[in-house]
């Protein structure tokens, strides 16, 4: 019995070393820190992302700018040069792009000096300021209701050299300039945009 005890406790003090030699080998975990060197608990939340500004900012009764004016010869990226001209019943002599906007607005010539054809597609931050851009092209006292496509809405006028169709849905309008008196061309003409770019 004696001896029993005399051999555990001579095995006491190599167990304790053996304990101690495990809890520096096997120290407690830590947290880890983030990305960014911060605790997950301290970790700063992230900036709200800022809203894009539409049409490069511009303002609601913006027309297009070419460069190189009727002499440009850059393709509208989503008319067909001899469509427009069918269309309008004009043949094209110049087109140019105005990249300003979203969508660039394009510009079509003929004979005469002023642009026979002017498509302008805006894209607003919100249903007042598409509104508002529609109300500029086609107030309301001088021009017939638009309808069409189905669930756009605004202006249209023919008349005194010139015509043109004005629609808003949501927060975009499509407004056309004609240089003919007929407000059936420009009104094709939106309409061909809207279902061109998906905007329906």
């Amino acid at each position: 019995m004696r001896r029993t005890l005399l051999a555990l406790s001579s095995l006491l003090p190599l167990l304790a070393v053996a304990g101690c030699g495990s809890a520096a080998e096997n120290p407690a975990p830590v947290p880890a820190a983030s990305a960014s060197g911060q605790s997950p608990a301290g970790d700063a939340p992230s900036e709200a992302p800022t809203a894009p500004t539409h049409d490069s900012g511009l303002p609601v009764d913006a027309m297009p700018v070419i460069p190189g004016g009727r002499e440009s010869r850059t393709d509208c990226p989503y008319l067909d040069t001899q469509w427009v001209a069918d269309t309008n019943g004009q043949r094209v002599t110049g087109v140019g792009v105005d990249e300003r906007f979203d969508t660039p607005a394009c510009v079509y010539w003929s004979y005469p000096e002023e642009p026979q054809l002017t498509v302008i597609v805006r894209h607003t931050d919100s249903v007042d300021a598409a509104t508002a851009v529609v109300d500029w092209a086609a107030p309301i006292a001088s021009t017939d209701p638009a309808e069409e496509p189905e669930g756009w809405s605004g202006g249209r006028f023919g008349g005194n050299g010139h015509a043109l169709y004005a629609v808003q849905k949501d927060r975009t309008a499509v407004v056309v300039f004609s240089n003919q008196e007929q407000s059936i061309k420009p009104q094709l003409v939106a309409e061909r945009v809207i279902g061109q770019l998906g905007l329906g």
